[in-house]
C-alpha cells in the first residue's frame, strides 16, 4: 500500500541555519533603514546628542532581549511572540500579540523599501514608488527560492552594509571634536529621538522566528539574539558620533541621505556614491529579512490554528509560500503611502506593545511555572519576580508616550482590525465545535482520537513544541473525567472537553510527564494491594 501523502500544513521547515548565519541574519535585519535613512530625521529631533538616543534605544532593546532569550530557549517556535503569550493568556490576547508583531514587520518592510527607493532615486532617477514595487517583486522571487539561498544572500549583503558603517566610523575619527556632541535639544528631545530610532533596532527579536530553521535552537537562538543586539548597538552609536562630528547636527538633521553626505564630506563625491550603493544593498537586505520574519510568524500562527491553515502550507522548497505572498502584497500596498517617518512610528507602536507582552509573559511564567526547564534564564530575581523584565517594562513605558498621536491612532486601528479578525475566527471555531459535538453522548468515559484533535484545534495547541505528547494529554483528560465521576465538585461537567483539557494542561505545563508518572504510581499501587 502506498503511504498516504502528508498534508502541506503538517510539513516542517528545513533546519539549515547555524550560529554564524543566524547572527549575520540578525545584524542584517537590524542595521538597515534605521541608520541609513532615519539618522537625519532623528538628529533634527535630538540634535548633537542623537548618539545618546541610540544608546537609550539600545539599552531598552537589551532589557527586552533578555526576556526574548529566555522564552526562545523554552519555546523555539516560528510563532514566536504569539506562542509565548499563548502560554499564559487566552487565544484572543495571544492572537493580538502575534497580529501586532506581524503588522509591525510588514509595515517595517514597507518603510525600509521606501528608504531603498529614496537612495535608488538619487542614484538612477527611478521614482520612489516604482522602485519600491520593483524591490518587492525581486524579494518575492528570492524568498520563494528557499531559506538556504536567501540566507546566503543575506550574509553577503550583511557584510556589505556593516562594511559601509565601519567606513563611516573611520571617516569620522579624524573629525572628533570638530562639533560638539553634547549640545542637544534637552532630555525630552533625547527621549523623543530614542522613540524614533527605536525603529532601527527592530529586527533583533525576529531572530527567534527562524528557530524552526535553526540547528540546536534552544542554545543557538539566545546566543545569536544577544550578539546581534550588541554588535548593532556599537555600530549605531559609533556612526551617530562620527556623522555629527563630520557634518554637525544642523546639517545632518536636514539631510535626506545622511551617510552619503558624510562620505562625500570626508572622502569626496565618489565615496558618497559608494555609500549610496551600500545603502541600497542594506535596505534590500533589511526588507528581505522583514518579509522573511513576518512570513515565518504567520506560518507559526497558522500551524497553531490562530490563522487559517492555508497560510501554513509549505512549498517543495520548504518555505511558507502562501504566507510569503500575503506579506509581500500587503507591504507593497502600504509602501505606496510614501511616508517613511509615519510608517516607522507605526511600527514602533506595534513593537512596543509586543515588548510589553513578552516581558509580562516572562514574569507570569516565573510565578506560575517556577520549576519549568529554562535553558537560558534571565538573571536576578526578587521573590520569584525577575528584575530585568520589570526594568524593561519601565523603559518601554518611558518611551511609548514620545510617539506621535497620529501613529498611536493608527496603532489603535491596527489593533481594532486584529480584534475583529480574532473574534471572527473564534466564531467560526465555535460553529465547527458545535458540528463536531452534535449527537455525541454526554457523560463520556473515554477520549477518542477525534475528541482529542477537536480539542487541540479549538484550543490552538501546538503539540510539536509542547513539553507533553498527545498521548499524555489524552490520558490527562481521561483522568480528569474520572475525577469528575467520583467527585463532581472537583471537576466541570464531563461533556465540556475544552474545560477538561484546560485542567489537564495545568498539571502538564507544571510537570511535563505528570500523567505518565501518575499512571506508573497507580499501577504500582494496584500491584501492591494485590500482593497484600
Amino acid at each position: 500500500m502506498r503511504p498516504r501523502p502528508t498534508p502541506p500544513y503538517s510539513q516542517h521547515l528545513a533546519r539549515s541555519l547555524g550560529f554564524f548565519q543566524l547572527t549575520a541574519t540578525g545584524v542584517g535585519l537590524v542595521v538597515g533603514a534605521g541608520i541609513y535613512v532615519l539618522l537625519g530625521a532623528a538628529t533634527e529631533i535630538a540634535g548633537a546628542t542623537i548618539w545618546v538616543s541610540f544608546l537609550l534605544a539600545g539599552v531598552t532593546s537589551a532589557l527586552t532581549a533578555m526576556s526574548y532569550a529566555e522564552l526562545a530557549s523554552m519555546f523555539p517556535s516560528a510563532a514566536a511572540e504569539h506562542e509565548y503569550t499563548r502560554r499564559v493568556a487566552g487565544p484572543s490576547l495571544s492572537f493580538l500579540v502575534g497580529w501586532f508583531m506581524v503588522a509591525g514587520l510588514v509595515v517595517a518592510a514597507a518603510a525600509v523599501s521606501l528608504g531603498f527607493a529614496s537612495y535608488l532615486e538619487a542614484l538612477t532617477g527611478i521614482p520612489v514608488r516604482l522602485g519600491s514595487l520593483g524591490l518587492f517583486g525581486l524579494l518575492l522571487f528570492v524568498c520563494l527560492l528557499g531559506v538556504r539561498r536567501s540566507t546566503r544572500l543575506t550574509v553577503a549583503l550583511s557584510a556589505v552594509q556593516v562594511l559601509g558603517l565601519v567606513v563611516i566610523i573611520a571617516i569620522g575619527l579624524p573629525h572628533l571634536g570638530d562639533h560638539s556632541l553634547l549640545q542637544g535639544h534637552g532630555p525630552q528631545a533625547v527621549v523623543s529621538g530614542a522613540a524614533l530610532v527605536f525603529f532601527a533596532f527592530i529586527g533583533f527579536d525576529e531572530v527567534i522566528t527562524l528557530a524552526e530553521e535553526t540547528t540546536n535552537p534552544t542554545r543557538t537562538v539566545p546566543r545569536a539574539l544577544l550578539w546581534t543586539l550588541g554588535i548593532s548597538t556599537l555600530l549605531y552609536v559609533g556612526v551617530a558620533i562620527s556623522s555629527v562630528s563630520v557634518l554637525g547636527a544642523t546639517k545632518l538633521g536636514h539631510s535626506g541621505q545622511p551617510l552619503a553626505e558624510v562620505a562625500t564630506q570626508g572622502l569626496g563625491p565618489s565615496a558618497g556614491k559608494a555609500i549610496s550603493v551600500i545603502a541600497v544593498f542594506a535596505t534590500i537586505n533589511t526588507t528581505l529579512l522583514a518579509v522573511t520574519a513576518a512570513s515565518r510568524l504567520i506560518f507559526g500562527m497558522a500551524i497553531t490554528g490562530a490563522l487559517p491553515r492555508r497560510l501554513s502550507r509549505v512549498s517543495r522548497r520548504q518555505v511558507p509560500a502562501a504566507a510569503i505572498v500575503v506579506v509581500v502584497v500587503v507591504a507593497m500596498a502600504i509602501a505606496q503611502s510614501g511616508s517613511l517617518e509615519l510608517v516607522a512610528s507605526l511600527t514602533d507602536v506595534a513593537v512596543f506593545l509586543v515588548f510589553i507582552a513578552v516581558n509580562v509573559t516572562v514574569i507570569a511564567l516565573r510565578i506560575r511555572q517556577p520549576h519549568r526547564i529554562r535553558p537560558f534564564t534571565v538573571p536576578w530575581s526578587f521573590c520569584r519576580v525577575p528584575v530585568i523584565p520589570v526594568l524593561a517594562l519601565v523603559s518601554v513605558g518611558f518611551l511609548l508616550p514620545s510617539l506621535t498621536g497620529r501613529s498611536m491612532v493608527l496603532g489603535a486601528v491596527v489593533g481594532g482590525l486584529g480584534l475583529m479578525v480574532t473574534l471572527g475566527l473564534q466564531h467560526r471555531g465555535r460553529q465547527l465545535a458545535a458540528q463536531t459535538t452534535k449527537g455525541v453522548e454526554m457523560r463520556r468515559h473515554h477520549i477518542t482520537e477525534e475528541d482529542l484533535q477537536a480539542v487541540v484545534s479549538l484550543m490552538h495547541l501546538d503539540i510539536a513544541t509542547s513539553p507533553y505528547s498527545e498521548d499524555e494529554l489524552r490520558r490527562g483528560m481521561q483522568v480528569e473525567l474520572q475525577h469528575g465521576w467520583v467527585d463532581p465538585t472537583t471537576n466541570v461537567t464531563n461533556d465540556d472537553l475544552v474545560a477538561t483539557a484546560k485542567i489537564a494542561l495545568v498539571h502538564l505545563n507544571e510537570i511535563p510527564d505528570y500523567y505518565t508518572r501518575l499512571a506508573i504510581m497507580e499501577a504500582e499501587g494496584r500491584a501492591f494491594w494485590k500482593k497484600r
